[in-house]
């Protein structure tokens, strides 16, 4: 059942910004360099990328990036994060712990989607690295409402989601209708937004729809 109780969710973002923050601190070059779910980043950029994400003005310069690249999204986007990952991971990590709190909410998307954005970041570094993922349920709510009640432009493109009836098997909270798709929620938030690494932890007759619409996970 779908939680209708408002929760604000930029509390949230920051806990999960500082344990990211954490996280990044206490890896070495070796895990810094792995390559993360996010595809062609490793670790150590996508840190960089949550971090600028938040910054004062991050409109303007991604604007800006975004005419250097010359309209391409994807490229822009790209750019700006490899660029960012260049910098020393301590500034990165120094970073995200100033700019923890921000409210800065994305147009469009609204103020739910920085907090699934650093949800579905932090899977993509703790995930290849075999690093357990047990973030607040409450978060994890929040951003399983966004991504399938709200305009989750960027993170689950039309119709991905359709015909199927995702269940969180630790949260009580389902979404959808059509072949069931039960998991973790953490687990189904990162499916719903692409990353097939998760797809062996989920189970139920909709699971094969959602890799046929992903592609196979990983070997």
């Amino acid at each position: 059942m779908a939680d209708t109780d408002p929760v604000d969710p930029f509390p949230l973002a920051a806990a999960r910004r500082r344990a990211v923050a954490d996280l990044l601190e206490g890896l070495d070059d070796a895990q810094l360099s792995t390559p993360s779910l996010c595809a062609g980043w490793d670790v150590r950029t996508v840190g960089a990328h949550l971090a600028d994400s938040t910054a004062p003005g991050a409109l303007g310069e991604f604007v800006r990036d975004l005419v250097r690249a010359r309209g391409r999204l994807h490229r822009a986007n790209d750019e700006a994060a490899r660029r960012a990952g260049r910098r020393p991971v301590a500034e990165t990590v120094a970073l995200l712990r100033e700019r923890a709190e921000s409210r800065s909410t994305p147009p469009v998307t609204g103020p739910r989607a920085p907090l699934t954005e650093v949800l579905v970041h932090e899977g993509d570094i703790r995930v290849p690295l075999g690093l357990p993922f047990d973030p607040d349920p409450a978060a994890v709510r929040v951003a399983l409402e966004f991504v399938t009640t709200g305009r989750p432009v960027g993170f689950v493109p039309r119709g991905r989601l359709r015909g199927l009836h995702l269940l969180a098997t630790d949260l009580d909270w389902s979404a959808g209708d059509g072949a069931e798709v039960r998991g973790r929620g953490i687990d189904l938030l990162l499916a719903a937004c692409g990353r097939s690494a998760v797809l062996p932890q989920l189970e139920g007759p909709g699971r094969q729809l959602l890799v046929d619409r992903l592609g196979a996970p990983p070997a």
